[in-house]
This record gives structure tokens, C-alpha cells and sequence, in this order.
């Protein structure tokens, strides 16, 4: 029997509480999205989920996240497998920006072609900023052609699924029950693989942080159901705000 797949969004983190771009920058988890970590593991208890494994990026607030989330669950001591593949989209010249100020100096339009559009990049970074992964040790191991001064979501797609397909389809295969905590635009990647959104649709799609997303899948890995776990007024409102954090 193929695996079941939970998918997790960190927990608010300091530049997301003041509204900023963050991408590929290593901030913390605010004091609210520490309590939205706990709060995710137990509702993902409450449901009577035990994983396996589990997933993560290279940033801090993705692993404390996972490891908040563990922790409240007794599976503290759970493998955990880290990749720069989940981590978030990188923002180019735009991380550190305010989302608003961005919108007000740049118009609804093109500020959202940034934010959501599948193929518009963001300006990049030069090679010798240090917003440029290749300037920071934990990538110093990567080839450094792989390391992106700025990206769109396609281009998040095209790294995420290769982790996809290597590293996490043959566990759920082997019907190990697999937890990713990851960040906005890695799990809008993979999950507009999982259901088949269109490059249109999914600028819409807004990921809620702290709110964990079960997947079933039928043995050819088909998704025959996917759901949010919790309150559904509560994720809701949690991925409206995330709508409106331009202010468009």
C-alpha cells in the first residue's frame, strides 16, 4: 500500500510577520510561528498521524518547523532528510523588500507577475551579493551553475521534482507515511504536480503557514484525496492573508 504524504508549511517567521520577501534568506520562526509548529503536530497527532520520515529544506525555519512539529508529536527523534531542493523560491533583488512598498513602487501588475506568475523571475542578485547562495557555506558542496540569483516558479518546479521522484516517491512506494515541511513556493510546486493545477490557476493558489495538507494516492501515486487537517474557517483566513500581503 503506498504511503500517505503530509505536506507543511513553516511557521510564520520574523520576515513574514514584517511583510518581507524572504526566499532563500535564513530567518527564524516568530514566536507565533513556533506555536503554529507545535499546533500543526498536534493536529497532525490528533488524526492519528505517525510518519516515517521526514523532509526538509536547508533553512531554519523550515527545520525548526519539522522539528517543533516532531517534537510535539513523541517523534522527535524521527530521520529527517534536508534539501536545498525545498528550499523556498528565490526573490532575487527583492528579498528584503517590504511586499507593500514593493507594489506601491512597482504597480499591482508586475509586483504579482514577481509573486505568482509560473515564468517572470524577479531582477536578480549579482554573484557578489550576499543574497547570492553561492556566498554562503551551507551551498559551498553545490555545483555553482545550480545556484539561482533569482527564480520564478517554474524554475522551483524544475528542482523540486527531481527530489520529488528521487527521494521521496520510493518511500511512499514502499509505503513509508512521509511528512515535508517546506515553504510557500516549493510545496505550490509540488502540489501543482500532485493535482494537475494549471500555469494559470495556480498564481491563486495561496499555501497557509502552519497548516498541514494530508495526500492519499491510489498505487499508480494518483492523489484519490487531499485536505487540510484542522479548522477549515481557521485555514481559510490563514491563506487570505496570504492573498493580501501585496496589498493588491
Amino acid at each position: 500500500m503506498v504511503g500517505t504524504l503530509v505536506i507543511l508549511r513553516h511557521g510564520e517567521s520574523t520576515w513574514n510577520r514584517q511583510n518581507l520577501f524572504t526566499g532563500w534568506h535564513d530567518v527564524p520562526l516568530s514566536e507565533k510561528g513556533r506555536a503554529e509548529a507545535i499546533e500543526a503536530g498536534r493536529t497532525m497527532s490528533g488524526v492519528g498521524l505517525r510518519f516515517d520520515v521526514a523532509h526538509t529544506s536547508l533553512l531554519e525555519r523550515a527545520v525548526v518547523t519539522c522539528h517543533l512539529a516532531l517534537e510535539s508529536m513523541g517523534q522527535v527523534w524521527m530521520p529527517v532528510e534536508r534539501s536545498w531542493r525545498l528550499n523556498e523560491r528565490h526573490y532575487g533583488a527583492l528579498q528584503g523588500l517590504d511586499k507593500k512598498a514593493t507594489t506601491e513602487k512597482h504597480g499591482p501588475e508586475l509586483t504579482k507577475a514577481w509573486r505568482r506568475s509560473y515564468d517572470v523571475p524577479p531582477p536578480p542578485v549579482d554573484r557578489s551579493s550576499p543574497e547570492h547562495p553561492i556566498n554562503d557555506p551551507r551551498y559551498s558542496r553545490l555545483a555553482p551553475d545550480v545556484l539561482p540569483a533569482s527564480e520564478c516558479l517554474k524554475d522551483v518546479v524544475d528542482r523540486v521534482l527531481p527530489y520529488w521522484y528521487d527521494a521521496i516517491v520510493p518511500q511512499l512506494r514502499a509505503g513509508l507515511d512521509v511528512l515535508v515541511t517546506a515553504h510557500g513556493n516549493s510545496l505550490r510546486a509540488l502540489v501543482m504536480h500532485l493535482e494537475g493545477i494549471s500555469r494559470d490557476d495556480i498564481a491563486e493558489l495561496n499555501i497557509p503557514t502552519g497548516a498541514p495538507r494530508r495526500y492519499r494516492f491510489a498505487d499508480d501515486l494518483s492523489v484519490i484525496e487531499s485536505a487540510y487537517l484542522g479548522d477549515a474557517s481557521a485555514v481559510a483566513a490563514a491563506a487570505a492573508a496570504v492573498a493580501r500581503q501585496a496589498g493588491a
